[in-house]
């Protein structure tokens, strides 16, 4: 429902995606529960989800809609979260600002004479509208970082290879060799990037994508980071 809310606001959700009632359903009947057991999450665009299409927001990738979920959403769906929407990119990804020819221009919540920022600029509209607690975005040059800031949330780019992005668009694209594309969290605080990152580097993920290193989450270096 505040999903719902917020897109008309501010035009960030580009597809809601089909079988989370079903999902949640099935993971009241689990003994075990995940730590993101029960959690919406968005996904921006780019990310297959079964069943749906991965636009890019170009409209030659429009017909051809994905078989299989990528790593990332069967891990997410493993530690019991559920994949709610899909959010708005712009055309082709490489951009600071949120608009394609498909879906139009995402605005800013907090101002809508501005941008919330790309590429995972739908995310960071939703999010910070208060239409998602969590979601998964990506970043090559400051894709998860700018709409973060602008929108006022927290995001993290993640090390190089350290989630899977097997199935997402960035793992077909080699255009930037000396920058890793990865995915990461964008939530409101950063406990919230801390637990969804705990979550992701799990067993499952390792098991999906022998090529991610199989390094848990270390909470400790987190507790001794100090703020600049």
């Amino acid at each position: 429902g505040e999903a719902l809310e917020v897109t008309r606001e501010v035009n960030c959700v580009v597809d809601f995606i089909h079988g989370c009632e079903d999902q949640l359903q099935k993971l009241k009947k689990q003994n075990e529960k995940g730590l993101l057991y029960g959690i919406p999450v968005s996904i921006k665009d780019h990310i297959n989800c079964k069943g749906h299409v991965s636009s890019g927001g170009m409209v030659k990738f429009l017909g051809q809609v994905k078989e299989e979920d990528s790593v990332i959403v069967q891990v997410l769906k493993s530690q019991g979260a559920i994949p709610f929407v899909k959010t708005n990119i712009p055309q082709t990804m490489i951009n600071y600002d949120c608009s394609n020819l498909i879906f139009g221009q995402t605005l800013n919540p907090l101002n809508h004479q501005k941008s919330p920022g790309g590429s995972s600029g739908g995310e960071g509209a939703l999010i910070a509208g208060g239409g998602s607690i969590l979601g998964i975005g990506s970043d090559v040059a400051g894709s998860i970082r700018l709409p973060s800031s602008f929108c006022g949330l927290c995001g993290l780019k993640p090390t190089g290879n350290r989630i899977s992005t097997s199935t997402s668009a960035h793992s077909d694209r080699t255009f930037v060799l000396a920058v890793t594309g990865m995915l990461g969290p964008m939530a409101r605080d950063v406990d919230s990037l801390a637990l969804c990152m705990k979550a992701l580097l799990c067993e499952e993920m390792f098991r999906l994508d022998p090529t991610v290193p199989p390094l848990p989450f270390d909470e400790e270096v987190r507790l001794r980071g100090n703020p600049m």
